[in-house]
């Protein structure tokens, strides 16, 4: 299973949208990685630039989020760093092996959290957004 960004995941903030596509495209990269017969240190490449693009990622949202003072953002935070600890054990877990443990992880839990954070908090946090630049169309 691959990840896939397509209209259900469109939050109309773009800079966010382009790195959850980002984000998405490097999923499947660690994936087609772990997929390969002797991609085990390219799959670790590709889970160190995962990590590093989510704290980047994770850093842009809640700064937007504090600029728009959005009232949701500790929650959103705590939900970030759950994430984070996902990857590192995830960091963890193949640096012993390609396991199809690991896959499994990476697809059910990686892809399936990301799909649920994106369609709840992230649009909701887009949502906030437009309401509070746009009173008038309430």
């Amino acid at each position: 299973m691959r990840a896939e960004f397509d209209d259900n995941l469109i939050t109309g903030n773009e800079m966010i949208d382009s790195q959850h596509r980002e984000l998405i495209d490097k999923i499947n990269n660690l994936l087609a990685a772990c997929e390969k017969e002797n991609g085990a240190e390219e799959a670790s490449e590709m889970l160190k630039y995962l990590s590093d693009y989510v704290n980047f990622h994770f850093e842009a949202e809640e700064k937007f989020q504090e600029e728009i003072s959005y009232p949701g953002i500790k929650e959103h935070k705590a939900k970030h760093a759950e994430f984070k600890q996902t990857v590192a054990a995830m960091e963890q877990m193949l640096g012993r092996t390609q396991s199809p443990e690991f896959i499994n992880l990476v697809q059910n839990q990686v892809i399936d959290w990301l799909y649920t954070h994106i369609k709840g908090f992230d649009r909701s946090v887009a949502e906030y957004r437009f309401i509070r630049e746009n009173p008038y169309r309430l």
